[in-house]
């Protein structure tokens, strides 16, 4: 069967770009495609080019348009011959990239934008909110959604450890391209400092940063983002409000009565900044005993007396979304770089994180930033 060229491009169409998650044909990194009949069936060589020429996941992509290629009838054998974008060509994409836009602007506040931006917050350290953060993505990525986490804890970084990232992001000129883990984009400060080097820097510092892994980072179109905030109520949890206002607070405790009341001022921020609490999350809320029980080594009713709090504060409902029990395998999963969330099914821990995850990533955004279909009557 002969082999035309078009139906090499139509398998390519399948391929995506590893980073970007879009058609390599779209993104316009098919050079050439080329095909020489032979007695044995069609070799196609298809040219492609990279967006930079340290692409960290070439062998990815050679590998992909290798088997779209080659699982087409008539085709013996397929080359991959890898060349690299002319500033031209990533200017191109950049602009592609951002809708037409050429200049880096935040999306998640364009007219429109109907993200979903979750803040995970706490008042204190050591209360589990990268762990939650890093389930929680993973969880929802796992039911189909397109999610993002962006790891705002400058100081005390772990995302990238917690979601198991390999690898740097790709710079494409002023755009940076996030690795994908477990269909999770992610961006760190920690991805960009040399192991066991503390970031040390004032709030103008911070602020940038944030600044930059919102806008310069190329997010693509996601059903919902969350942040890993530092603890407290510091430089970024303000720098967030500024540039998020439509984000909403995650509030993670345990039941102990000391870190109950250091969240609820963590908590009450939003009513200085206008923010929406989405709910309180509780951790370590007990251990399972060999024989069934729980063991409360942190006492009880800590999340939801932060609730209650909160809600009489702020003055509307601020649920309990759920409470996460101790379980030795969810701190194994943070360490090993796999999510508890994915690995065990029959986790009890799991399976809190996983409603939590549902609850959180079908509900409604509300009518903020949306375009409404109506126009004044004269």
């Amino acid at each position: 069967m002969a082999v035309a060229s078009d139906r090499v491009r139509t398998a390519l169409e399948s391929v995506l770009d590893p980073e970007i998650r879009r058609p390599i044909t779209e993104l316009d990194m098919v050079r050439s495609i080329d095909v020489e009949e032979t007695a044995d069936g069609a070799v196609v060589t298809v040219g492609i080019n990279l967006t930079t020429a340290g692409c960290p996941l070439r062998d990815t992509i050679t590998k992909d348009v290798t088997n779209a290629v080659e699982a087409l009838d008539g085709v013996a054998r397929a080359v991959v011959q890898m060349s690299v974008m002319s500033d031209e060509q990533r200017t191109g994409l950049r602009t592609k990239l951002r809708g037409g836009i050429a200049e880096p602007v935040i999306p998640f506040t364009q007219p429109g934008n109907l993200t979903r931006v979750y803040a995970i917050a706490s008042g204190k350290g050591g209360v589990g909110k990268s762990t939650v953060t890093a389930n929680l993505a993973a969880a929802m990525a796992a039911d189909g959604l397109k999610v993002g986490v962006l790891d705002a804890d400058v100081y005390g970084f772990s995302i990238p450890r917690m979601l198991g990232v390999q690898h740097s992001p790709t710079k494409v000129d002023d755009m940076i391209l996030p690795p994908v883990v477990a269909d999770v984009k992610v961006i760190s400060i920690g991805m960009f400092t040399q192991p066991g080097r503390p970031v040390v820097w004032r709030g103008p510092m911070l602020h940038r940063a944030l600044q930059q892994f919102l806008a310069d980072v190329f997010w693509g179109d996601l059903d919902v983002l969350l942040l890993d905030l530092p603890p407290g109520t510091g430089d970024i949890a303000i720098s967030v409000a500024q540039m998020l206002p439509d984000a909403e607070l995650i509030v993670v405790t345990t039941p102990q009565l000391a870190a109950a009341e250091v969240a609820e001022r963590a908590g009450s921020m939003a009513q200085q900044t206008n923010q929406r609490i989405a709910g309180v999350i509780e951790n370590m809320s007990w251990l399972v005993q060999p024989d069934g029980s729980r063991l409360e080594l942190f006492g009880s009713g800590g999340g939801q007396r932060v609730a209650n709090r909160l809600s009489e504060v702020l003055g509307t409902q601020v649920p309990l979304l759920g409470q996460v029990p101790l379980e030795i395998a969810l701190r194994e999963g943070g360490d090993a770089g796999l999510p508890l969330v994915l690995s065990d099914e029959d986790s009890v821990a799991g399976e809190a994180l996983r409603g939590i995850a549902r609850a959180l990533g079908h509900r409604s955004r509300g009518l903020a930033g949306r375009k409404l279909a109506i126009s004044p009557v004269s």
